[in-house]
């Protein structure tokens, strides 16, 4: 039996790395030529845009294993089957259920690689990429209308039942914000001041150090009598929040800069100052399950092994496998954003299109099994 194994592990890995390795090929060509445009602004050279499509690899590489495996899967088991190499293994006592245990280990270790470059590498790289490009940008604009992040500070003294909207307009060079604005609300949700400044930086304690800060503050009437408004500036000014680095990168950086715990904290944070939640935590069940999607992709691609020789050539099921994918992808992505709408319970909707293609994957291997 470890011949057995040592054979298909070998023949699948092989096959999928050369997907893998094509489909990178093919990415790396788009971006690269992308950033040709950018060539000669700014001090960018030839270097950077390879550089640039480079840092970009690790996040398609994330998002193209698991159909990888199940094109790679197909076409080795296909090419197997063919030349009759896999019903001598049968002959041998390759059972189905032994087949499935066998590639189900293979999907397990192709599960935990998905894993690994979906919340280190690719976060990683990203973070590189989003620096390379802000370094000669002079910057990131995050949308229209910015980052905006909320707290609430409960408790005792002053500031109790004091509320907070920030709004970040962008990312600077060296880690710094850039248009930042902080309103605050009482219990009664009245605006109290509005502070605003150039350029922020938030220290490891959750301090924000504001530059060239302006203040201006709305004190309570008293007596039917309305106080004047009340100005400051300020060089600089340090604002003690709990709105620490993790959460401000969460919600200014691209959610693919960000690991699975990372997105989970900051679905948490949402929530505990009641704000959207919905769509962060489908995005957390989405990536955290997503490497699961793997053993889907070698269940899927283990009935082709027992087609019959004249139902269809290599190539025709490979291009069958193209499209199992390409559906895959389109009814992940349509699951998430109908679960977003509609309010589903987020593990449900980032589940349902594997447990779909799982057992659809079952029924087909089951039907050849007992009937082919």
């Amino acid at each position: 039996m470890r011949t057995v194994r040592a054979l298909l592990y070998r023949d699948i890995l092989a096959s999928v790395l050369f997907v893998a390795l094509a489909f990178l090929s093919l990415f790396f060509f788009v971006d690269f030529v992308d950033e040709l445009e950018g060539v000669g602004q700014r001090g960018r050279t030839t270097w950077h845009a390879v550089l640039a499509a480079l840092l970009e690899l690790p996040g398609h590489l994330y998002e193209l294993l698991p159909i990888a495996v199940l094109i790679g899967g197909i076409y080795s088991l296909s090419r197997l089957a063919q030349s009759s190499e896999f019903t001598i293994l049968r002959t041998g006592g390759l059972g189905p259920g032994r087949a499935l245990r066998l590639l189900a280990v293979l999907g397990v270790g192709f599960a935990i690689a998905t894993f690994v470059v979906g919340d280190v590498v690719a976060p990683a790289a990203e973070q590189q990429l989003v620096q390379l490009k802000s370094r000669f940008a002079g910057g990131v604009a995050i949308g229209g209308a910015g980052a905006w992040l909320k707290e609430r500070r409960e408790g005792t003294g002053t500031e109790a039942g004091r509320s907070y909207s920030v709004n970040v307009a962008g990312t600077g060079p060296g880690g710094t914000l850039t248009g930042v604005r902080i309103f605050e609300f009482d219990d009664n949700g009245a605006l109290v001041s509005r502070l605003a400044a150039p350029q922020a930086r938030v220290g490891d304690d959750g301090t924000w150090t504001l530059t060239e800060a302006e203040l201006t503050r709305w004190p309570a009437a008293r007596d039917g009598e309305r106080p004047a408004v009340a100005l400051s500036s300020h060089a600089t000014l340090d604002w003690p929040s709990t709105l620490d680095q993790r959460v401000v990168a969460a919600a200014v950086m691209p959610v693919s800069t960000m690991s699975t715990l990372e997105l989970w904290r900051y679905s948490e944070h949402l929530a505990d100052q009641a704000q959207a939640s919905q769509s962060q935590r489908i995005r957390f069940w989405r990536k955290a399950l997503y490497p699961l999607s793997c053993l889907v992709m070698v269940a899927l691609a283990l009935p082709f092994a027992y087609l019959h020789a004249r139902a269809g050539g290599v190539s025709l099921r490979v291009f069958g496998g193209i499209m199992l994918g390409i559906s895959f992808v389109l009814l992940n992505n349509l699951a998430g954003h109908i679960g977003n709408l509609q309010g589903w319970t987020p593990w449900v909707a980032a589940s349902v299109p594997s447990l779909l293609y799982l057992l659809m994957s079952l029924a087909a291997f089951t039907w050849l099994v007992r009937y082919r």
